[in-house]
C-alpha cells in the first residue's frame, strides 16, 4: 500500500477541486498517479476537514526515554498503591508500560539517574 505525505494530499486535493471543466476526476486521479477512489476520500476528508489533521495525533504522544526525571518520579508516585488493573490504565493512557514503571523505580532506587 502506498504512502502519501500529508503535503501531497493536501496539494493533490487543491487540484482536484480547481481542475480545469474539461478534466475528469479519472483523469486527475491517473495524472497524479492515485486511485480514483483515494483521491475521492482525500476531498470527502477536505471538505470535513479531517485531511490535514489525519496524521497528526500520533505526534503528540511522546516516547518512555523522552519522559524527564521528574516526570517519571510524578508517575512513580501517582501509581503508588494502585492495583494492576489501575496501574495498567494510567500507562495505556500515558503511552507508556508497567515496565517502565519498574525500571524507573528501580534506577531511582539504585541512584543511577
Amino acid at each position: 500500500m502506498a504512502r502519501y505525505s500529508q503535503e501531497f494530499k493536501v496539494q493533490s486535493v487543491e487540484k482536484a477541486l480547481t481542475r480545469r471543466v474539461d478534466q475528469t476526476l479519472t483523469t486527475l486521479a491517473d495524472d497524479l498517479g492515485v486511485g480514483y477512489s483515494t483521491l475521492q476520500r482525500w476531498i470527502r476528508m477536505a471538505k470535513e476537514n479531517k485531511l490535514e489533521q489525519a496524521e497528526h495525533p500520533m505526534s503528540k504522544e511522546r516516547s518512555p526515554r523522552d519522559w524527564n526525571k521528574a516526570q517519571r518520579l510524578e508517575a512513580i508516585m501517582h501509581c503508588h498503591g494502585m492495583n494492576d488493573e489501575q496501574v495498567s490504565s494510567y500507562c495505556r493512557k500515558n503511552g507508556i508500560y508497567p515496565h517502565h514503571l519498574q525500571e524507573w523505580t528501580s534506577e531511582f532506587i539504585s541512584g543511577n539517574q
